[in-house]
């Protein structure tokens, strides 16, 4: 076994890969070095990006470099995503101005809030809350302007900033392409995360992550956000089940929807 800290790291790095999650007394063993060695081995892999910490080992980081197409994304995981939506539309109050970004399970965010009987106002880049929201008079409807992107029905980038910067809302519902305790809220688009960004800057109240198991874990190339500028996440019970065992920040609240 490798006893040299760069080598022995890259052997980490491999095993991690193909076994998907590791654990320091494992390793330790493996290689014949302190647990002490293999959580400093660790915490450098994760400086990096390379890995994900977890208590006591660490998990492959999946990478997501290629925005998938939106119809893609609203095919998969619809059951969770509709609980998510629900549980999220039972945390919203009459009068609430809420924030809410483009993707699949916020669409179905605001497919549930069209069932509310609360009077609410929604500011959003995505265009397809028009159709849904028409004849909800509960509904005040306010679109970001910005240039419309067909793969991800939306519209984003400087001119959307510059009309959410004039808006502040009570709370912020915002969806994600990738959710990791170490890179934060990430997005393979940079105009949707900056959308995003401005979103989350301009909220007084609550900020609410919405992800199915899938984007926990996963990296993409530009960054919203960090965790600590988020207030909870709301994600299915898969997802609840990987979060338990990864380093996440303390006051992050976590919010598992079930049926």
């Amino acid at each position: 076994m490798s006893t040299i800290p760069a080598s022995r790291q890259q052997d980490i790095l491999s095993l991690t890969q193909q076994e998907g999650s590791v654990t320091v007394s494992s390793l330790a063993e493996r290689f014949s070095v302190s647990e002490l060695t293999i959580r400093r081995d660790l915490d450098n892999l994760a400086n990096k990006g390379l890995v994900e910490r977890t208590h006591g080992g660490a998990m492959a980081r999946r990478n997501l470099h290629i925005e998938p197409d939106y119809l893609q994304k609203a095919s998969e995981f619809p059951a969770e995503k509709t609980t998510i939506a629900r549980k999220v539309a039972s945390l919203i109050e009459e009068g609430d101005t809420l924030y809410i970004n483009s993707g699949s399970t916020t669409f179905e965010v605001i497919r549930a809030l069209t069932e509310l009987t609360i009077h609410i106002t929604i500011v959003t880049n995505n265009i397809d809350a028009v159709y849904i929201v028409n004849e909800c008079e509960h509904i005040h409807l306010i679109l970001a302007g910005g240039v419309y992107r067909n793969r991800s029905h939306s519209v984003s980038g400087s001119l959307s900033s510059l009309m959410l910067n004039q808006i502040y809302a009570n709370k912020a519902i915002i969806g994600v392409d990738g959710f990791s305790p170490s890179a934060g809220l990430t997005t393979p688009i940079m105009e949707e995360a900056e959308t995003t960004r401005a979103m989350i800057e301009h909220t007084v109240g609550k900020v609410l992550v919405v992800a199915t198991s899938n984007k926990i874990g996963v990296v993409s190339n530009f960054k919203t956000v960090s965790l600590d500028q988020v207030d909870a996440l709301v994600t299915d019970e898969k997802g609840a089940e990987i979060l338990t065992q990864m380093e996440i920040p303390e006051g992050l609240e976590i919010l598992v929807a079930t049926e």
